[in-house]
């Protein structure tokens, strides 16, 4: 196994990714695009083909899943590529003709769901039965017959992939809006530095150490949103409705409900999650108490949520030093982990570090079955930065494991999962910095640091789920949604979350334009899923930072088992995690309550 002390070198290094492992060239993906349109075009030969026999079925459904893993290779080459620098006009061209490719294949396929409910869930069974070769299928047609109330005959199928470009488009108009042509304005700091405040500019100089600072990022920032804002609105709005039009045509109660089936989640997880958070309030309300006699203000204001809550220098944690200490922290996953993560970290699977047109935020792909994943960072150098590092890797394992022991049809696993997955490596590594800080201060530094993730993912996340939930019941009540409208709502939400009215931190009005900012409202119900991430990553953290290594095995075979079953499931199956229950959320409750009182001890 490799240890740590493999990386220990001068600490500038940077990476590029290396999108030779997918295609040796831009030649060559042309080629792929041309024999993957090729292979759309001849499915249409096993329509209707799929009661003839057991063999027939297994037939269709193998070129129709290679073809997909064809596609989705072309998509995430151009993916990648468009979002290192999205300025480029080659790679948004290539990027949109995957896109079409998908759009293609997708109603290629239309026919496909509507064709396995006339065959009968009786004669599907019996062909599972007879041809071992679906036993890779079993899980999707399974699914297939699950969704009957929910597909549509296969013209209306048909029409619905014809209109996937058009209700995909408000994300990609976000996208070119928010990483390219925005015009960022700069300030001047009061040490006299000219900073530019983009996206990752914003998200480092928000937590500058002097007051005045963060106000001026706060309101020159926002203020170039709120010159967006109606477009942006527009944008939002859009996204909703189709949304909702998709929700209606495919016969649900709402988007929200939807969007749970799709996954085969309870709805009592997302309403218990809501619940347990706003009960949870006065909790976070004494973090917020808390964090201004920490920094000394009385008169505790939004822009004052992001810095540090002790002022030690920690030095500068650049991608060799995340690295090492990411490496360490992890060690309680045991051998085989490690070894999946070293070598990930020995190869160049990441994008390091922030570059002018490039993505905002962090990410991992890892949809390309025959390769391997590809990392996304805006690496600061800071210890934000080191969080986010092994937060994202920790995807990048997962799909390693999900790879390893599932065929591509089963390998594709839920956000549900994915999120504790990542999240679960934040917190053993606050555990670990925690543990190994050399000072009081630092002590304080790390502790703060593991509050703060609480308050990122447990409660704004919710509190984005309880805003993404509103403009939708808005929408569907046929209410307008603008730019004006949706800072309302926002920002009444940012006041109650924070206390505003009780006097514990003010939020001023400019600031609820944020929602304008988030991009994952335009990901269709997946942020309440790192608030119920951190709740599962706290259940299985807490019993494995205690030495129980059977959780920890049980905790590797949840993201092992991919998407071979519904998330919720794999959960109660593989560990007896019920999320639809109240005591799923106590782990992370106690951990904030032990953190806040773990400072005060200090203090």
């Amino acid at each position: 196994m490799m240890s740590a002390q493999t990386w220990a070198q001068e600490d500038t290094v940077r990476y590029e990714w290396d999108l030779t492992d997918i295609y040796s060239d831009v030649s060559a993906w042309e080629d792929a695009m041309d024999t993957v349109a090729a292979r759309i075009d001849g499915l249409s030969e096993y329509q209707g083909t799929l009661g003839d026999s057991a063999e027939s079925m297994l037939a269709a459904f193998r070129e129709i899943s290679a073809t997909n893993k064809e596609a989705v290779r072309a998509y995430v080459y151009t993916s990648l590529e468009r979002d290192a620098d999205q300025r480029e006009a080659e790679t948004q061209t290539r990027f949109g003709q995957a896109r079409q490719l998908f759009t293609n294949l997708g109603e290629a396929t239309s026919w496909l769901s509507p064709e396995v409910l006339e065959v009968g869930a009786d004669r599907v069974e019996q062909f599972i039965a007879e041809e071992p070769g679906l036993a890779d299928f079993e899980v999707m047609l399974q699914d297939m017959l699950r969704r009957a109330p929910h597909t549509l005959d296969q013209q209306t199928e048909a029409i619905l992939a014809q209109a996937g470009m058009v209700l995909s488009a408000p994300e990609q108009i976000y996208e070119n809006y928010a990483n390219a042509d925005i015009p960022w304005p700069t300030v001047t700091l009061s040490d006299g530095q000219e900073v530019t405040l983009s996206q990752a500019g914003y998200s480092f100089w928000r937590a500058a150490p002097n007051r005045a600072d963060r106000k001026l990022v706060f309101d020159t920032f926002w203020e170039t949103w709120n010159q967006f804002a109606d477009g942006m609105g527009a944008t939002l709005a859009s996204e909703v409705q189709s949304n909702v039009f998709t929700a209606r045509v495919r016969n649900h109660d709402s988007v929200l409900a939807h969007n749970l089936f799709d996954d085969g989640l309870p709805p009592e997880v997302y309403t218990q999650l809501v619940t347990q958070v706003n009960d949870a309030l006065p909790v976070f309300h004494r973090y917020l108490k808390l964090r201004g006699r920490m920094l000394g203000v009385d008169d505790l204001r939004y822009y004052d949520i992001y810095p540090p809550l002790a002022d030690v220098d920690t030095g500068e944690f650049g991608l060799k030093r995340s690295e090492e200490i990411t490496f360490a922290a992890l060690e309680p996953f045991g051998d085989r982990y490690l070894e999946l993560l070293a070598y990930g970290l020995s190869q160049d699977w990441m994008h390091s570090h922030p570059q002018p047109g490039k993505r905002s935020g962090a990410y991992m792909n890892g949809s390309v079955y025959d390769v391997h994943p590809y990392v996304l960072l805006n690496h600061n150098d800071d210890y934000n930065s080191l969080s986010t590092f092994a937060h994202e890797w920790g995807h990048a394992v997962h799909s390693l494991l999900a790879n390893e022991n599932n065929p591509y049809e089963n390998a594709n696993y839920s956000t549900f999962i994915a999120e504790m997955a990542s999240t679960i490596n934040e917190i053993l590594l606050e555990e670990y910095m925690i543990a190994n800080a050399s000072t009081d201060e630092e002590k304080l530094f790390y502790l703060g640091g593991a509050l703060e993730s609480i308050r990122g993912t447990f409660f704004r996340q919710t509190m984005f789920a309880e805003f993404e939930l509103e403009i939708h019941q808005a929408a569907e009540s046929g209410e307008p949604l603008t730019g004006p409208r949706l800072s309302e709502i926002y920002g009444e939400l940012l006041k109650r979350y924070h206390g505003h009215d009780e006097g514990v931190l003010t939020i001023d009005e400019p600031y609820a334009v944020e929602w304008a900012y988030i991009p994952h409202f335009y990901y269709d119900f997946y942020v309440f899923q790192y608030a119920t991430s951190i709740s599962g990553a706290a259940w299985f953290a807490e019993q494995f930072l205690a030495g129980d290594t059977e959780v920890r095995d049980d905790f590797i075979r949840v993201l092992s088992a991919g998407g071979s079953d519904h998330p919720h499931n794999i959960l109660l199956k593989e560990a007896g995690l019920d999320m639809t229950q109240p005591e799923a959320f106590e782990p992370v409750l106690r951990r904030i309550t032990d953190l806040m009182d773990r400072i005060e001890a200090l203090l």
